[in-house]
């Protein structure tokens, strides 16, 4: 920001509609539905109520006209291109509920609604649905200059989008109601100590109000 504290005049502020985009991350059955792999984690997404603000946040974006995109992890039954290099892949290949490509578990969860002109960006490998995944490309064909992240887990995808994203450019908002880990408190802290120094935090109904005020703004008058 320049050392006035006033934003270039060629930049909307963060989470303005124009040039952004919400990614919902591992937002899917089989990690926060129900009978999915991590239940500590789904019950915490359902019982915070972080699914349904995430779904609430779809729905205001689709409204606004802000580009939606669902990043879903997956895996092949054989298991090719998956990682074996960390001890969480390694574990995750062993869980009883897949996360296979085609089944229910590799669905968005509801109640979040998936529209027409969403994208649903699915990964075989690694942590971070900006890493090798074309979700970069994707977005700048779209002009899309700010990222909403919303979903699981703090614990790790978050952070590592959060950052890759940083990295490649984007401003970067966090609705830090509407993302979940494992502890509770321990979301808290990332948000507070980690994604805070490089995102703009927010919350589910100040980025909801945001967009519908500019939808109503665009909306044409009376004649």
């Amino acid at each position: 920001m320049p050392p006035s504290g006033r934003r270039p005049a060629d930049r909307p502020a963060p989470g303005a509609p124009g040039a952004t985009a919400l990614l919902t991350v591992e937002c899917q059955r089989g990690v926060v539905g129900e009978g999915g792999a991590l239940p500590e984690l789904a019950r915490e997404a359902r019982d915070s109520g972080m699914l349904a603000r995430v779904a609430a946040l779809v729905d205001a974006a689709h409204g606004a006209g802000v580009q939606v995109l669902h990043a879903v992890a997956e895996r092949r039954p054989d298991g090719r291109g998956a990682g074996s290099n960390a001890r969480l892949f390694r574990a995750a290949a062993r869980l009883p509920v897949q996360q296979l490509a085609g089944s229910p578990a590799a669905e968005v969860a509801p109640p979040i609604r998936v529209a027409e002109e969403d994208l649903v960006v699915r990964r075989l490998h690694g942590l971070s649905p900006l890493a090798g995944t074309g979700v970069d490309a994707l977005l700048r064909n779209l002009g899309i200059r700010t990222l909403v992240v919303a979903g699981v887990s703090a614990n790790i995808a978050i952070p590592n989008t959060v950052f890759d994203a940083v990295n490649l450019g984007y401003e970067v908002v966090v609705p830090a109601d509407a993302v979940a880990g494992v502890p509770a408190a321990y979301t808290a802290d990332v948000l507070r100590h980690s994604l805070a120094l490089v995102a703009t935090l927010t919350t589910t109904g100040a980025l909801t109000a945001r967009w519908a005020a500019a939808r109503a703004a665009d909306a044409p008058g009376p004649r």
